[in-house]
């Protein structure tokens, strides 16, 4: 059932207000649950009450099921006997039977100015100076023993590989180690504003893709992390990554620190923008690549203009025929993925590499058509018609990333009309987001779901087959194409001008991501228009910084001093 939270429908009308929303209610007779996600905005407090009536239309009468719900973007998912109390558990069943049609309203009076006083008001138990404080507590725990404790349920013929990649600068061990620092911001001071976060927003987590409508887009494309939670993380993830690349170019410290600052300023500057803007308008907003062009010609920086078409050109080269040229190989007249171990490996070696029975590996590959079945049920029908157009031929494990090695991600080969006709997916596996550890855990109790439903929420356009599925072995899996268009920031070529551009283009990013989910009018606010919280942040940066500097010397010496083993095949 779907309701519009409209101060229309309120009993009696509330005249006058800013508050809206949606609501999508599912009702699971069997399992004696309901599940509510619910979009609003328009509250002065982050938190409100919502509640199911028995009542007739038009009028109020007693609550049957209590829930709680942020502002902005909520799911939550209540049984109808604790939610209606347990005394009272056979009404509560009633109401449940018998709930077939409904009316809904929404009990909001805040204006614009109202919300953004809240920002402001925040201001007082949330200085903005306060972001900037950072220090070690004395019980933090061993950054080496939770990376090493995310190893424990990976392929332990990788984790070695992990670890090598990790331990190539101190900007590689920063894109592994978002656990360490979701532990480290836990501790810090957040405003209680919650957004859709990325949970792991560094820069190399932001690049060029392909949308749908086959338009270049640049956007966050990374969420094995994300979940509702503090806005403030993800800009301190972003501007601390930043830091660490300008350190890693060699730029000098105020170079460095510049970085952060461009970030900071953006997605200052951006959510202030996005506040003045009709609620569609900020969700339809995005940054495509042809647009990022003509503003650079504006501006008269033809060359910067000319650089960004060439980086953009070759990214619309990634794509399913680029990797099959790069990753398949002809055998006995047919095509096939090619061996490359251990960061490639087909199915049929895995007889050779991994000592499995080929009944067992016959096995293997049964059920993984049959996850890839449960995958297509997940995507939108037009999606699934289009995908049934073309047949998987073969299946092969492939290593992945810095911090995602050692899970278990596979890619498929699947051919369309003919061997010309090539499409790549990759199956990735889904794991509890780090940030679960420190706030209430998803409301989608599948984590491929996760990722797929906060992907969509933060992104202006997300992958055609975009979807997940459960698979036999017990994990939880999300699907996407492999490349799509694929274009991604190399920090090793990157000059400091370039690199503060692409700065500011994550801000940018970032603040239009959070204003989709959260409150831009409340965090506006809070921000304001000087450079308290953009010094504030840069100062985290900075600290943090040298933090993961010393973590990382600490990972590297347990490896030195063979308590790790390392391996540092690419």
């Amino acid at each position: 059932m779907t309701a519009d939270l409209s101060p229309d429908n309120e009993v009696p009308p509330a005249a006058g207000s800013s508050a809206s929303g949606t609501a999508h209610l599912t009702l699971n007779q069997r399992l004696g649950e309901i599940c509510v996600d619910i979009l609003s905005g328009g509250y002065s407090d982050n938190v409100f009450a919502g509640h199911i009536h028995e009542a007739e239309a038009g009028s109020n009468g007693p609550v049957v099921v209590n829930l709680m719900v942020a502002s902005g973007y909520h799911s939550i998912c209540v049984d109808v006997y604790e939610a209606g109390g347990r005394q009272d558990s056979r009404r509560a069943r009633t109401r449940r039977n018998e709930m077939t049609d409904w009316g809904e309203h929404v009990d909001g009076h805040e204006t614009l100015e109202s919300r953004r006083d809240k920002g402001r008001q925040l201001r007082k138990t949330v200085p903005r100076s306060s972001h900037g404080d950072w220090a070690a507590a004395p019980d933090r725990p061993n950054p080496v023993g939770l990376l090493e404790g995310q190893n424990e349920d990976r392929l332990q013929w990788l984790v070695p590989i992990r670890r090598g990649r990790m331990m190539e600068s101190p900007f590689t061990f920063y894109r592994g180690a978002a656990r360490i620092m979701a532990h480290d911001l836990a501790a810090t001071q957040s405003t209680g504003l919650t957004v859709q976060a990325c949970g792991d927003g560094h820069l190399s987590n932001f690049g060029l893709y392909g949308s749908p409508e086959r338009r270049l887009v640049f956007d966050i494309n990374d969420f094995d992390e994300t979940l509702p939670g503090p806005w403030e993380w993800d800009v301190k993830r972003l501007a601390a990554s930043l830091v660490i690349a300008g350190r890693h170019r060699g730029f000098t410290e105020a170079d460095s620190r510049g970085l952060a600052e461009r970030s900071v300023t953006s997605y200052r500057q951006t959510m202030q923008r996005f506040a003045e803007l009709r609620t569609l308008d900020v969700w339809y907003a995005s940054l495509a690549a042809d647009r990022l062009n003509e503003l650079l010609e504006s501006r008269g920086k033809k060359k910067k203009a000319k650089r960004a078409r060439r980086a953009q050109d070759k990214a619309t080269r990634k794509d399913s025929l680029h990797a099959f040229s790069k990753l398949a190989e002809e055998a006995n007249g047919r095509y096939r993925i090619a061996s490359n171990h251990p960061v490639l490996v087909p199915l049929r070696d895995f007889v050779k590499y991994f000592g499995m029975e080929a009944a067992d590996v016959d096995a293997l590959r049964d059920q993984l058509r049959q996850d890839f079945d449960g995958y297509q049920s997940t995507l939108r029908p037009d999606r699934q018609l289009l995908l049934m157009k073309f047949r998987p031929i073969d299946i092969a494990l492939k290593v992945v990333g810095v911090g995602s090695v050692g899970t278990r991600c596979f890619i498929v080969l699947l051919e369309g009309k003919d061997e010309g006709d090539p499409l790549f997916l990759q199956i990735k596996e889904a794991t509890d987001s780090v940030l679960e550890e420190h706030l209430p855990a998803s409301r989608w109790r599948h984590n491929g779901r996760r990722v797929v439903e906060g992907q969509r929420l933060m992104q202006s356009a997300s992958d055609l087959f975009l979807g997940w599925s459960k698979s036999f072995d017990g994990h939880d899996y999300y699907w996407r194409q492999l490349r799509d268009w694929k274009g991604s920031a190399d920090i090793e070529v990157m000059g400091r001008r370039a690199l503060g551009d692409y700065a500011a283009l994550c801000g940018w990013t970032l603040a239009r991501s959070h204003a989709r989910s959260g409150d831009p009018i409340a965090m506006a606010g809070y921000l304001g228009t000087g450079s308290v919280f953009v010094k504030a942040i840069t100062e985290f940066a900075t600290k943090y910084a040298d933090q993961n500097e010393q973590d990382y010397e600490q990972f590297v010496m347990a490896i030195r001093d063979g308590t790790l083993e390392a391996d540092e095949t690419r």
